[in-house]
């Protein structure tokens, strides 16, 4: 392909690619990936995302690179939406080649994200969730909530998934979508009852504020907490006092401590970055009766990941379409010819 075309994925395709591998089998492939970054976290650029906020809302830029590859995605955040008919979060990513600078690909990331975020969940809980554990409750089931259970089914062996939402709609959604997953599914008419029996939480709600979905007496323990919802300033889930009794895994300290439920806590409370868990560098789960909290708000190197499983899926797979993007005359250094040359032709 020529250097100035860029296969470029469109939500048609992204459902096509996703569809035609599974969603199981992509939120696996895509945790695998992730996993291997995070084995070679030292390698990329850090910083936190880039993030522009609103009353309403969040635009945020998310940049990485590991020296060979640059990725970065734009998202939204935006928690009125969903009363509008719009989606609360939206997202394209590009991905490029440090060598010459060329983008190597375009693509649709909305669903992407969506995939990649409960890939990661599943794989934090991988490393942090008791022994055994086979049951979740999934506080929240908007948009993210299939994902989510479809994920710890896949990776983590869950096989009966508890469900609540203050929408008794949402919850009617998620589980008409989840019939015939192979998941035993259980709607709770409150959040302590999603989580009776449950040895994993999963919050993951949509409201742009300080919220108190848990509090301390509803967790026990020996229970892994994955926190979702909370991702930006202002923005939580959790009672503080859940936090102080929990060991607390990240994905980047400066941009966690900032949008994630750590931001309840002192800027200097000891938390484990979830790479060195994954490498050996740091314990994970140390007791059977400890509480674990992994405090996601999701990091560039995932959506990196993700970026880098849809170029290598396009490969063999014909779910992209050329895009003519890049100017990219004969004579480099003659741009303003190829408009001249253009318009002889067009003439």
């Amino acid at each position: 392909m020529a250097l100035n075309i860029v296969p470029f994925v469109s939500v048609d395709n992204m459902m096509k690619l996703v569809l035609h591998l599974g969603p199981e089998r992509v939120m696996t492939e895509i945790a695998g990936y992730i996993e291997e970054d995070f084995r070679r976290w030292e390698s990329f650029d850090k910083t936190p995302r880039v993030a522009s906020h609103s009353d309403v809302g969040v635009i945020e830029l998310m940049p990485t690179s590991d020296g060979e590859m640059y990725g970065f995605k734009y998202v939204n955040g935006h928690p009125k939406n969903t009363k509008e008919g719009l989606q609360t979060v939206t997202a394209f990513g590009l991905l490029a080649e440090v060598q010459t600078g060329y983008p190597i690909l375009l693509t649709e990331m909305t669903i992407l994200t969506a995939l990649r975020t409960a890939a990661m969940s599943a794989l934090a809980a991988r490393h942090l969730a008791p022994q055994g554990a086979t049951t979740m409750a999934l506080i929240g089931n908007g948009a993210q909530a299939e994902f989510q259970a479809l994920a710890f089914h896949a990776i983590c062996g869950v096989t009966h998934v508890r469900l609540y939402d203050i929408d008794p709609v949402a919850t009617e959604k998620c589980a008409r979508n989840l019939s015939g997953s192979g998941l035993k599914l259980t709607r709770c008419a409150s959040a302590e009852a999603a989580m009776e029996g449950a040895q994993i939480i999963t919050t993951c709600t949509a409201d742009k504020q300080l919220a108190t979905i848990l509090t301390d007496n509803m967790v026990g323990p020996g229970t892994h907490i994955n926190a979702v919802g909370g991702d930006c300033p202002g923005k939580t889930e959790l009672h503080r006092d859940i936090l102080l009794r929990s060991a607390i895994f990240v994905e980047y300290p400066p941009q966690t401590r900032i949008e994630g439920e750590i931001q309840q806590l002192a800027p200097d409370h000891p938390v484990t970055e979830l790479w060195q868990v994954i490498t050996g560098a740091a314990m994970g789960r140390t007791d059977a009766r400890q509480i674990t909290l992994f405090d996601s708000v999701g990091f560039a190197i995932e959506d990196f990941s993700a970026l880098r499983y849809v170029h290598d899926q396009l490969k063999t797979l014909p779910y992209s379409e050329p895009l003519d993007m890049i100017a990219d005359p004969d004579d480099p250094r003659d741009l303003y010819g190829m408009l001249l040359r253009a318009k002889a032709r067009a003439a």
